[in-house]
């Protein structure tokens, strides 16, 4: 892409970020960044087919980023105890070898149930109280505490069914209360009716029949620990494009993957999450960050295989992005979504784009992470 196409504004000493922009996004996926440094927006981009800064879009997995920093507040509080099993606050679901997972177990993907056997349906899935009861007779795909494996679109109902139960609030109405109504934030875990006409369908990736071919040859059976994880065991099989752009979906705001929003605002939880914005007190007092960006899962995940590390609901990001600080988080979503906070070289960062890669990889994120990384390190 021209550089002259890419729309917003870079501080000085960013200017390479947008080269970088430019360079590594195309016009068909429609993309957004923001960066925060310091605790001051220093990026705020975006190009590409029907996007702006305000445009809202499907923010997937990136969604489990909001709903941790929801449980996060509540152990803060001291509402909810990390090491409680989760059958304290949810009788139904001690059954089938589940009384002993805590909700520790559950944040950090080592619970086993990461979906039902013969699947949820695409109806099901979009609402979390019903994904909760399919889930409370399911025995674990492996015994818990043995391993991990990331539950894609069923893990949050399970933190929000012990929210409910322990707080007599939806984890959503905590986040709208607690997180983005005081913010201001243009993340939505139910983005409201009148805002639908800035939403923006998230749009299938694009591929030769001879790429898509290929890549489905390689897919995990739908029985698989992966087909599970995925959704993958529904007939029919889950269509993740569709899933978000169905209005109930983000009516109800799936805290696993259904929530809505953009780059600012992805950009504006971590830095208010860490450092604190436009001058309130950060969310997160020291202990508590401490505690949720520490890592808990590391080696290879079940489902992921070598993709997932994780600290506590967040994914470990300096993991995953070497040049970062080890105790960098957030959380990545299936459309190409990616937001974190990086504590101690103090950058909060989110990216969206409208478009999915057909094989969900997304090589711009190491590109625009290092880019970042630079100019903040230069700055």
């Amino acid at each position: 892409m021209d550089i002259s196409e890419v729309q917003g504004t870079v501080a000085d000493g960013f200017e390479p970020v947008r080269e970088e922009f430019a360079a590594a996004i195309d016009w068909k996926s429609g993309a957004q960044l923001t960066v925060y440094a310091g605790g001051r927006r220093v990026v705020d981009l975006w190009a590409g087919d029907g996007v702006t800064g305000d445009t809202l879009t499907g923010v997937y997995s990136a969604t489990k980023g909001a709903a941790t920093l929801v449980v996060a507040l509540l152990a803060q509080d001291g509402a909810v105890d990390l090491d409680q099993p989760v059958a304290h606050w949810w009788p139904e679901f001690a059954t089938a070898g589940k009384d002993r997972i805590t909700l520790r177990d559950v944040l950090t993907h080592r619970s086993g149930v990461i979906g039902v056997d013969g699947g949820l349906t695409a109806a099901e899935l979009a609402d979390d109280r019903v994904i909760a009861r399919r889930l409370a007779g399911q025995r674990p795909y492996w015994r818990p505490g043995s391993a991990y494996g990331y539950g894609a679109f069923v893990t949050f109902a399970m933190v929000g069914e012990v929210v409910r139960r322990a707080t007599g609030r939806s984890l959503q109405e905590h986040f709208e209360e607690r997180v983005r109504a005081p913010h201001g934030l243009d993340l939505y875990l139910g983005l409201p009716e009148a805002l639908e006409d800035r939403y923006r369908e998230v749009l299938p990736g694009l591929a030769s029949p001879e790429e898509l071919a290929a890549f489905w040859a390689d897919v995990p059976g739908p029985n698989s620990v992966t087909g599970v994880g995925y959704g993958l065991n529904s007939t029919p099989p889950l269509d993740q494009v569709a899933f978000i752009n169905t209005r109930r979906v983000r009516a109800l705001g799936q805290a696993s993957a259904g929530g809505v929003g953009n780059a600012r605002a992805l950009a504006a939880l971590y830095t208010a999450a860490v450092f604190g914005l436009d001058g309130q007190a950060p969310l997160l007092k020291p202990d508590t960050l401490g505690e949720f960006a520490m890592l808990h899962s590391t080696g290879r995940d079940l489902v992921t295989a070598d993709a997932g590390q994780y600290a506590l609901g967040f994914q470990a990001k300096g993991l995953r992005y070497p040049m970062l600080s080890a105790n960098a988080f957030g959380h990545n979503g299936s459309a190409g979504a990616e937001s974190f906070a990086d504590p101690l070289g103090g950058i909060a960062f989110g990216y969206t784009r409208r478009r999915f890669s057909f094989d969900w990889s997304y090589p711009e994120h190491d590109r625009l992470v290092a880019a970042v990384h630079r100019a903040a390190g230069a700055a």
